[in-house]
């Protein structure tokens, strides 16, 4: 497989399988601007130099601060980057995580992130969560009134079972699902393995386990093997399990990016894949 292939959003959005999650780019516990600012823009257009041509965030990160960034370290945006965006959560505190999937606030979250982005349309939009208190139809309806009045051009999921997936296309048609997943968890298969059958783009976010994926013992050989990271076999395997695959690695080191980046390059022998495909805990 040619890892260095695009994947269609949507059918229309063309982009490079392997994006960045803007997301650490923030403060501590993802909350207001890091320290270093001036490094924080500096990744973003690294990024974008070294062939990234999908970069992933939300209203909540910062929160509102990881879109800023975005905007002040890339706009006027290139013509072939695709920036997604999410709404539906809170963030009270640097520790708090809430759910607000009204529609009167998908609405305002949504102006609130073509203003900071400085867009007319944001491409992807996606609900973060789904909240248990509104019932989703109102929620998924909320995106698909936003995508009518042209403020979205496609919508997209995170953070859903099959079941809920399954009941948003009855609403609207959805582009993409963005879960965790990466090759020591695959709670989200079943979910995967639909967005195959129906040409969805799949979003895994933690695709590096938060670096916890070096726990991981099966992924030391392999890197050794190819004198590379474990990080960098865990993407290619990623790369290789499907083709709707999107994986976003996040990073705030320009460093860690290009390592990251020069993953989509990397081609495992047929057997370390099948082996890597039996590791999930």
């Amino acid at each position: 497989m040619n890892h260095e292939m695009e994947l269609s959003i949507g059918g229309a959005l063309r982009v490079r399988r392997l994006g960045f999650g803007a997301m650490r780019l923030c403060g501590r516990h993802v909350w207001g601007w890091p320290r270093d600012r001036e490094n924080a823009l500096r990744v973003l257009r690294r990024a974008t130099e070294l062939g990234v041509t999908f970069i992933d965030t939300a209203d909540a990160y910062g929160p509102h601060i990881n879109e800023e960034q975005i905007a002040q370290a890339l706009h006027p945006y290139p013509r072939d980057l695709v920036i997604a965006t999410k709404g539906g959560s809170l963030r009270p505190g640097p520790h708090e995580w809430e759910r607000d999937g009204r529609p009167s606030h998908l609405r305002e979250a949504c102006e609130g992130s073509l203003r900071r982005l400085r867009l007319d349309r944001i491409d992807l939009y996606q609900l973060h969560a789904v909240d248990s208190s509104v019932p989703l139809e109102e929620q998924v309806g909320a995106l698909r009134d936003l995508r009518d009045e042209g403020k979205i051009r496609f919508i997209g999921l995170s953070n859903v079972d099959l079941a809920q997936l399954q009941r948003a296309e009855r609403i609207v048609e959805i582009a993409s699902v963005q879960n965790n997943y990466n090759v020591g968890n695959r709670s989200s298969e079943s979910v995967l393995e639909y967005c195959e059958s129906r040409g969805m783009a799949f979003i895994p976010y933690f695709p590096l386990d938060a670096g916890d994926i070096a726990a991981l013992d099966a992924l030391r050989p392999v890197a050794e093997a190819h004198g590379t990271t474990i990080f960098q076999v865990a993407l290619a395997w990623l790369l290789h399990r499907s083709p709707v695959m999107l994986p976003i690695p996040g990073t705030s080191s320009v460093e860690h990016l290009e390592e990251n980046v020069a993953a989509a390059k990397l081609q495992l022998e047929p057997q370390e894949y099948a082996d890597l495909d039996g590791v999930a805990v």
